[in-house]
Formats: C-alpha cells, structure tokens, sequence
C-alpha cells in the first residue's frame, strides 16, 4: 500500500467540525431520554428515505453524472431536498464527486480507502478544511444558474429550518429522532459508499479502482451499492445492471419518466453489462458531460 503524508489542511478543522460532532452527541443522549416509539422510528426512517432518494437520484445521478434531464423546477426541487441532508449543497457535493471519478483510487482521489484509509474516506475528508470550498470550475454546467448556486451558499438554512420545524410541530422526542437521529444514520449510509464500498463486496468488472457490489450498501442507499458497476459505467441511471440487483433509486425515476417529470433516464447498453466492455469515465469538462435540458 503506498503511504501519503497528509498536508495542513486535510487535519480536523475542530471549529468546522463542531456541528457534525455535536450532532452525534446530542443524538445519543436523545436517544437515551426519549425512548423510541413505532411512530418516532416511522417518522425517522421516513426521512432518511427522502433524503437518501435526494442524495442519490439528485445530488449523485442527476447533479453529478447527469444521467437523465429534467425541468429547471424539479432541478430546484431536488437540489433543495438534499439540502436537507445536511451535507452541503448540490453544487459542492457534485463537484467534489465528479473530482473523485476521475481520479478513483490515485493520489489526487479525495476519499481512498486503499490510499488514506478507511476512516479517512468515510468521514476524514469531509470534516477538514481542504474541500470546504466549492469546485466551481467542475460544475460549469450547473453553476451557470443561480438559484443553485444559491441553494450552496445558503446550504445550511434547510437542515435549520427542518429542525425548527420538527421541534415545533411535535416537540423534543420528533426533533431528536426525525432530525438528529435519522440524520446520522443517513450521513453514515451515504458515507459507507466512500468507504465500504470500496472494501466489501464483489467485483464484477475490472475497473481502476477498489470500487465493489453488495447489495446489503444497495438496500441502505436505495440502490448505490452496486458500486462496482458504477464506476465501471458512471453514464447510466441504473447502478443495479440486472434485474436481480435491487435499485430503488432507478425504479422511481422510471416511475417519474412515466409521469413526464423526467426524462431521457439512461440506461445501460447490453454490450456493457454482458460483454464487459468498459464505458466511458466521468470527465471534468462540460463537453464530457451528456447535455441536460
């Protein structure tokens, strides 16, 4: 394994930390105090499937990889949900992700567990100063509007103001389990695709990085476990290749094309998945990317 030394700025930036720290503490503790309930586990849970959906369908196949098109108002709405998973904005989370594809498993990766390790991928990166800023010039294409943009700068106020919300409507017991606690499963749901997803699993195709399938990821992330067919072709909305690889996030933007709210979903060429040929990688450029509506 090679060895990397980490620079100043990939340390624990502790002040810009705090939050993601506190949060843990306070969801335990609250934990402690209320007790769960069938309807505070149903409410909990609930959330974490929207928000997992908007990471996964949004910020991941849509801001990222742009693997189907859509109106500038579901755009808006989608990028708005995700702000409610507390990790930043669609802007600076597709960047970021974009970043990753294109250097999967090398020196300049920003979350290898086979290079940092695996705390470092899972979480490390993130609560550094290092990438606290947004990548504009990997997001060209969706920077260009500046509601989105927007939504990155102001990405803390949803989170806020869901949290508000829940303390308001029904007390201490529905914020701690519907905002703190279902926050954090949902961080470390989305965070074990960095991480685990890298270590656990099978590999199907022979791509340049450790990427891996599990369907257990799948179930948690609502279809991102297939990570292995992922990186072996990043261009398609289906990460679960055959039929028998669950991916709930696919079935529902069939589900919207049905309804029209979406449209042009990609999907994934026979040559690829039976022949193995490798698809195209996710390119930094604008030109690389298919063209949205």
């Amino acid at each position: 394994m090679i060895e990397f030394e980490y620079d100043a700025k990939e340390k624990i930036d502790w002040l810009h930390a705090m939050p993601f720290f506190l949060v843990h503490v306070l969801a335990v503790v609250g934990a402690i105090f209320y007790p769960p309930t069938w309807g505070l586990v149903a409410l909990a849970t609930g959330l974490y499937l929207l928000r997992m959906w908007a990471i996964i369908v949004g910020y991941h196949r849509y801001f990222s990889h742009r693997t189907f098109k859509t109106s500038r108002v579901f755009q808006f709405i989608l990028g708005l949900i995700g702000l409610s998973s507390a990790q930043k904005g669609p802007l600076w989370w597709a960047a970021h992700h974009r970043h990753h594809h294109r250097h999967s498993d090398q020196e300049p990766d920003l979350h290898s567990p086979t290079l940092k390790g695996f705390l470092w991928a899972h979480v490390g990166w993130i609560l550094c100063a290092k990438y606290n800023d947004t990548r504009f010039d990997k997001i060209r294409d969706f920077a260009k509007y500046p509601e989105l943009r927007f939504l990155d700068k102001h990405f803390v106020a949803i989170p806020i103001a869901l949290g508000a919300g829940l303390w308001a409507l029904g007390g201490t017991a529905v914020f701690v389990w519907g905002g703190l606690i279902s926050t954090v499963f949902l961080w470390h749901g989305t965070f074990m695709i960095n991480s685990l997803a890298h270590v656990f699993g099978t590999r199907r195709y022979e791509t340049t990085d450790s990427s891996r399938n599990s369907l257990l990821l799948s179930l948690i992330t609502l279809g991102e476990g297939w990570h292995n067919n992922h990186h072996f072709y990043p261009g398609t909305a289906r990460q679960g290749f055959f039929w028998w690889e669950i991916d709930i996030g696919y079935y529902t933007l069939k589900a919207l094309e049905l309804v029209g709210v979406v449209w042009d979903v990609r999907g994934v060429p026979d040559r690829v998945k039976l022949q193995g040929r490798r698809g195209p990688d996710v390119d930094e450029s604008d030109e690389a990317l298919p063209k949205a509506a």
